[in-house]
């Protein structure tokens, strides 16, 4: 497969690089990538995006049941073990199987790596559970980083990166605390 090949050579690079170890991936389910997590980091734990799975699972769910199907699906991911998950997925299938069998089948398929976060305090969990906080510094950083063009210097580079990722921190920090959460 051309996609696993690609995050296979990635990884490699990382791993040539002094990644040693990691302990969580992650991922929005990318074709290949975790195939290729498991070759080169075998301890490696991978979370796929519930972000991704609930959009993924509401693409061919008619507009007049979107909202129903969306409030079940939170059952299952804000369920408050990985037991009570299964149970809620489950009951999920029970009630809307019939009409929309790729749902709970795309869950179950990809169960083990849609459960990680569940081995997890809440305020780890909520840090993992989705991609959503990295692909929002992602952005942040292109914001910053693609208006300038080109740095005269790698040290101008590295500033507007700190910078970048300074004011994302501050954000986050922010926004946890008024949350009543503990940033980790």
């Amino acid at each position: 497969n051309e996609t696993s090949k690609y995050w296979l050579t990635l990884l490699n690079e990382l791993k040539n690089r002094g990644v040693e170890d990691v302990l969580i991936f992650a991922i929005d389910g990318l074709n290949g990538f975790n195939q290729a997590i498991q070759a080169v980091y075998p301890k490696a734990e991978i979370q796929r995006c519930i972000v991704h799975q609930i959009r993924s699972s509401l693409r061919y769910v008619s507009w007049r049941d979107r909202k129903a199907v969306a409030r079940e699906l939170k059952t299952i991911y804000t369920a408050p073990t990985e037991e009570d998950a299964q149970l809620a997925l489950t009951e999920f299938n029970d009630v809307w199987g019939q009409k929309y069998p790729h749902i709970a089948q795309s869950w179950l398929n990809n169960w083990n790596e849609l459960t990680t976060f569940f081995k997890y305090p809440q305020s780890i969990k909520t840090l993992i559970y989705t991609t959503n906080p990295i692909e929002s510094l992602n952005s942040n950083i292109k914001r910053k980083t693609k208006s300038k063009g080109s740095f005269p210097t790698i040290d101008s580079a590295f500033l507007v990166l700190a910078l970048s990722l300074r004011k994302c921190y501050i954000f986050q920090h922010r926004r946890f605390k008024q949350n009543g959460k503990e940033l980790v």
